[in-house]
């Protein structure tokens, strides 16, 4: 593709970048990333994207906007309260760069649509609030070789890793290789009973952001085997080193999980 004199301008500023220049702003045009969930992390994820030019950007969320939710969830807006989150993403993209395709899905992400979506995006950015998205979506991204990238957050606190099981190596661990299995019911509590504190959305979805991005270019390292965690009481990041369990149930030698089956009732 050729490159406008409006996105020389537009993207100017990574074009000069040694690392990017017109031949990586060229990939980001024609990328394509779902994002699962248009909430507190899914917002900043979203609008980085859009203004990085990222070609098509996928939104999953079944969700209407709610007027708690505009605490930490940026991309929307008062006078959208009770329209699809989709909706409002969209619209609030549009915004920012009108170049970007969106595509919007109104469901809940499932064992039955999960492997359709997925296989159509070059990226996966998690950013769900509950477990059972998340093993699903581990899963899927195994099974379909697409990498990746999950955030969480609970109080002041954030955490984020990419996951791409598939290649070889033991710095290359699934999520299951962190935690093998969901918690016991009400174990770990939710963010409506326990509180978060906005900007932690916009902290660890603006790092999911910049991990696509590079994923995206091929630049620099990706956050495979470590999980990057922020404490924002104490103004502090720290990693952890993780390894493949080589009992994983998914991605091990052992692997007992050889399709979506086990998602489905």
């Amino acid at each position: 593709m050729t490159i406008t004199d409006a996105q020389l301008e537009r993207y100017a500023r990574h074009i000069i970048l040694d690392n990017v220049g017109e031949e990586g702003q060229e990939v980001l045009l024609t990328s394509c990333v779902l994002v699962v969930g248009a909430g507190g992390l899914g917002a900043p994820v979203l609008q980085y994207l859009a203004a990085a030019g990222i070609g098509t950007l996928g939104i999953i969320d079944d969700d209407m906007v709610d007027l708690s939710n505009l605490q930490r969830q940026i991309i929307h807006t008062t006078d959208r309260i009770g329209r699809p989150k989709v909706d409002s993403a969209a619209e609030s993209l549009a915004a920012i760069n009108p170049e970007v395709a969106v595509t919007r899905f109104e469901e809940r992400l499932t064992a039955d649509n999960v492997e359709q979506l997925v296989a159509d995006f070059d990226i996966v950015v998690d950013g769900s609030d509950n477990f059972a998205t998340r093993y699903l979506l581990n899963d899927a991204c195994y099974f379909a070789r697409k990498p990746l990238v999950s955030g969480a957050l609970l109080r002041f606190e954030g955490q984020m890793a990419t996951f791409q099981a598939w290649r070889e190596g033991d710095d290359h661990p699934c999520y299951r290789c962190l935690f093998p299995a969901p918690p016991a019911a009400g174990l770990v509590p939710r963010c409506e009973e326990v509180g978060i504190f906005g900007a932690v959305a916009g902290v660890i979805g603006t790092l999911q952001a910049a991990e696509v991005l590079k994923l995206v270019l091929g630049l620099g390292e990706p956050l495979t085997g470590r999980m990057l965690i922020y404490d924002a009481l104490r103004v502090g990041f720290h990693d952890m080193t993780v390894r493949r369990d080589p009992d994983c149930p998914l991605c091990s030698s052992k692997a007992s999980i050889v399709d979506l089956g086990i998602h489905k009732d």
